[in-house]
């Protein structure tokens, strides 16, 4: 029969906040005396929150970025300011795309 070890969210959580490496924690989980099976379980939990955090923030970022590329789309397709065309048509829209890139890395990385 096997053991199977809890994780402690809330400790998981201070690492994050803490911002500790893999490393530092291994060495943490070898001091409080786990065994590998447990040291391995806590480091998948840990790099699976760390990880499920970045992707949030990957998805807000093309949230954004995509929010911005339609507002320039539509200020572009309805010209209200003549003067302001090429700021909307060429910046708003370089800016959309490097934040909805931005996102990307967050996410695929």
């Amino acid at each position: 029969m096997s053991f199977s070890p809890s994780v402690n969210t809330a400790t998981i959580q201070q690492w994050i906040a803490d911002k500790l490496n893999i490393d530092t924690i291994q060495e943490h989980l070898v001091a409080l005396g786990h065994d590998e099976e447990s040291i391995a379980i806590h480091l998948k939990e840990f790099k699976k929150v760390k990880y499920a955090k970045r992707q949030f923030t990957g998805f807000i970022f093309m949230g954004i970025g995509s929010m911005i590329g339609f507002i320039s789309c539509i200020l572009s397709i309805l010209n209200p300011v003549p003067e302001l065309y090429g700021a909307i048509l060429y910046g708003l829209t370089s800016i959309a795309i490097t934040i909805a890139f931005i996102g990307l890395y967050y996410v695929l990385e």
